[in-house]
């Protein structure tokens, strides 16, 4: 209960659950879990679970939820994953265009130096003096 109350999210507004109270007496927060086990399904939780602990109030707000057809688990569970995955590999594109731009802004330079060095009469490449 309590991994899945941290990874959630909260929402506070005219969803609240009417007449059921937590252990510090006030209405319930509804929010939804950001596990494996339960990615996007709603809960009633405490309002005060991130700053006091000692209320464990927890109830699922659709519990026929419980008893889904396992075809639709699986596939929220592959969402989950696919999205993951498309975070991950749009941060490996950002890197491979930065160390293309790098790349790039690398020959530019080398191209403009050997282009000052023609028009300064200097030769490309000096040869190194051994002895």
């Amino acid at each position: 209960m309590a991994s899945e109350s941290s990874r959630s999210s909260r929402s506070r507004g005219s969803g609240q659950k009417r007449g059921v109270l937590c252990g510090h007496g006030e209405r319930p927060v509804l929010r939804v879990s950001g596990t494996k086990e339960n990615p996007g399904r709603r809960f009633w939780g405490c309002v005060y679970y991130e700053v006091n602990e000692e209320c464990q109030f927890f109830r699922w707000a659709d519990p026929e939820a419980g008893s889904e057809d396992p075809h639709v688990t699986r596939l929220k569970r592959k969402v989950v994953a696919l999205k993951a995955d498309v975070k991950a590999s749009e941060w490996k594109l950002k890197v491979a265009a930065m160390l293309c731009l790098v790349g790039w802004v690398g020959c530019l330079c080398c191209w403009l130096q050997g282009l000052l060095n023609q028009n300064l009469g200097l030769p490309c490449l000096v040869p190194l003096k051994l002895g």
